[in-house]
């Protein structure tokens, strides 16, 4: 069952986190920028919430289970279809790019949620994923205070290390990885790999032999 009720209650307490945090948010966009295909491509936001990064980031076309964040992105300019990650109402190839930000850890499925992901895409397309390290001091923060929090205490935090692992099972081959919010450096700060950074974004592409 999709995770919907935080954010359908506290959708505007969500959106507020980005405006208070102005630097760990264009940290994680800088992030993803990074690995975003170069020329203009059709790309999706799967768990676009309220188009916090897709709007930003030139994305036109999200889904998500949630009514009342679909609608604040459709007010951002977003095509936004309700939907759970695991059964994305769209055609097999069609999605150059699939993103994913912060998305993962609400999952039911994320064996499934990810074969999904690799049904959309068109071959030599890419799924860019966007996580909080569960390894990392942020992460560690975040499942310490799992049952206080309105948004995370069905979450499932993952580490790099699974992630990859995840993603190469489900047909992906890995083509790189970036990650920001590093302790004791700048906030903006973006840093090839992972294993520093709280944030990790990291590109899958589906490559077809």
């Amino acid at each position: 069952m999709a995770k919907t009720g935080p954010f359908e209650k506290y959708g505007d307490v969500y959106d507020n986190w980005f405006e208070e945090h102005q630097d760990l948010y264009k940290a994680e966009l800088e992030t993803i920028k990074k690995l975003l295909p170069s020329k203009k491509a059709n790309t999706l936001e799967v768990g676009v919430g309220s188009g916090i990064f897709a709007a930003p980031l030139g994305i036109e076309t999200g889904v998500d289970p949630s009514r009342k964040m679909a609608e604040k992105a459709r007010k951002r300019g977003l095509n936004v279809c309700l939907g759970i990650a695991e059964e994305l109402p769209f055609f097999d190839d069609q999605f150059d790019c699939v993103l994913m930000v912060t998305t993962i850890c609400f999952v039911d499925d994320v064996l499934k949620t990810l074969r999904e992901v690799f049904r959309v895409l068109g071959p030599g397309g890419c799924l860019i994923l966007g996580f909080i390290d569960k390894q990392s001091q942020l992460g560690k923060q975040y499942e310490s205070k799992k049952q206080s929090s309105r948004f995370y205490q069905e979450a499932s935090f993952f580490c790099s290390e699974e992630m990859l692992e995840y993603l190469k099972s489900t047909g992906f081959e890995i083509a790189s990885a970036y990650q920001t919010i590093v302790p004791g450096n700048s906030p903006d700060i973006v840093l090839a790999g992972y294993g520093q950074g709280s944030f990790v974004a990291i590109k899958g592409m589906k490559t077809i032999y």
